[in-house]
């Protein structure tokens, strides 16, 4: 089945057809040039212009529809990259093949889109089509829009960093990038990247037993969104598993945890070699640690297989415990609450990914963190928390890509014509929050010098970042009945 014929006959139709287009253009953050080649045809061939700055960001400027065309402007956010994970079974290229939509529906009876094995792209591709779509159909009414697509948004937001001032002229921002339908999003946490280095020698193996060691099963999936679920994470997992086996003068060979910055891990592997009772340890330690991660943080699918495996040359056994011990020390997960509101994650890290790059007689490991935090104190207490066990253990420092969070405004317009109109339209008051994942929003603030007034809101996304992404098909019909009421308010003044 093809992607069109998987949504030929969902609500709002024009826009799942352009979802459905999107899905089959290859988008990886850094990579965007095959969608943004769907998008322009798209826009073109409606007549519209589209320009392009010069990191690659996207503007369609939108003409109002009639008697619209004086009311100001309206800048429609979201970004076309989308984060490309994948289940180790499934065969994917992200950079050569489209993704395999399909139907799914929940033990609830409720309706969804998800994908064959892999991230859907929902976030952001549902948001970029509801602004294309409003756009190209003729009975949406609105005033003057500028649709700002953003690059590399979760990569690092490198093209929200770099809208130049002149690049949008609206000074009213609508995000569609969030996730949750009843709520209407006026803030967001900042970030920052912190990596650790080593270069550790390494030796021959000769007379020692090999095992790999996998952790797979786990739910992963957004680590701003999700940081709160204590879900597990695959590294730590690992790591433990391998310390709780006491194995004497165990020696690391190789391994990996993890793919992306911005996504809790959900499987990590390493080769570890030690003497004869390697595997029976590890079998028993793995038992022990699987029915922590079931008990402790809600993974009834976890896996922790010990499999033989081919040797190689591996570190030193102190080099290994530090790794280990390194990997367990790092902070993970929710590191600290707003005072005032219950729940509300305040500062958080994800310890993300582990990678190997062996050379001959060197293996090159490195461990990205991203921490994220809604005040910019809290954010660099927890970066140099992270530094600060990466100096003991003797590893090297980067940390960068910083990007702010976006404040509050209680008083602005948007919020204000937003609110009565969730209200006058479903019946009840919407949820009103911040978010602790990374929005887009202060970052295009600061780019263009501020001004401008700003609200987020999209259609429930579950599983974003992970395989299990989907996005609900009520939903998506739910909020762009809303946003086209939005569109239509905004164009009165």
């Amino acid at each position: 089945m093809t992607n069109q014929e998987c949504i030929k006959d969902l609500e709002p139709k024009l826009v799942w057809e352009v979802f459905s287009r999107l899905a089959d253009a290859p988008r990886p953050s850094k990579k965007e040039e095959k969608v943004k080649a769907v998008i322009r045809k798209m826009a073109e061939d409606a007549g519209f212009n589209v320009r392009e700055d010069k990191v690659g960001n996207y503007v369609v400027d939108v003409p109002g529809t009639a008697g619209l065309e004086s009311a100001p402007i309206t800048v429609i956010q979201g970004h076309i990259d989308m984060v490309c994970e994948k289940n180790n079974d499934t065969v994917h290229d992200f950079d050569n093949d489209p993704i395999q939509l399909q139907r799914g529906e929940s033990a609830k009876g409720r309706k969804y889109i998800d994908a064959k094995g892999t991230t859907l792209g929902a976030d952001n591709g549902i948001g970029v089509a509801m602004g294309l779509a409003a756009a190209l159909d003729p009975d949406v009414a609105h005033g003057p829009m500028e649709l700002l697509m953003t690059i590399d948004e979760e990569a690092g937001m490198t093209g929200a960093q770099n809208v130049d001032p002149s690049f949008i002229t609206g000074k009213r921002m609508l995000n569609l990038d969030s996730e949750e339908d009843d709520a209407l999003y006026v803030g967001c946490a900042g970030g920052c990247d912190v990596t650790l280095d080593w270069d550790f020698p390494t030796s021959s193996t000769s007379g020692l037993s090999f095992c790999r060691i996998t952790v797979k099963g786990l739910r992963g999936g957004h680590s701003g969104i999700n940081i709160h679920e204590n879900r597990g994470n695959a590294g730590k997992l690992l790591a433990r598993t391998i310390l709780d086996a006491e194995i004497p003068e165990a020696r690391l060979v190789d391994g990996k945890g993890g793919s992306l910055r911005n996504a809790i891990p959900r499987e990590a592997w390493m080769i570890i070699a030690g003497d004869g009772d390697l595997k029976n340890r590890l079998e028993s330690a793995a038992a022990r640690i699987k029915d922590m991660a079931i008990t402790t943080h809600g993974e009834t699918l976890c896996e922790i297989l010990v499999e033989d495996a081919d040797g190689g040359d591996a570190l030193s056994a102190p080099d290994s415990r530090k790794l280990i011990q390194t990997i367990l020390a790092l902070p993970s997960g929710v590191q600290a609450v707003v005072p005032e509101i219950a729940g509300e994650v305040l500062s958080s890290n994800n310890a993300a990914t582990i990678d190997f790059t062996k050379t001959e007689g060197n293996a090159h490991v490195s461990l990205c963190c991203l921490a994220r935090s809604s005040d910019r104190n809290q954010l660099f207490n927890t970066v140099h928390q992270i530094r600060s066990v990466g100096e003991l253990a003797g590893a090297t420092l980067f940390h960068g890509n910083e990007y702010p969070g976006w404040k509050p405004n209680m008083e602005s317009h948007c919020l204000a014509t937003c609110k009565k109109l969730y209200a006058d339209v479903f019946g009840v008051e919407p949820r009103i929050a911040a978010m602790h994942a990374g929005l887009e929003c202060g970052v295009i603030d600061n780019s263009v010098g501020g001004g401008l007034d700003m609200i987020s809101f999209g259609p429930t996304i579950q599983g974003a970042h992970s395989p299990g992404e989907r996005v609900y098909i009520d939903s998506v019909e739910k909020i762009w009945r809303y946003f086209v009421a939005v569109l239509g308010e905004l164009a009165k003044g």
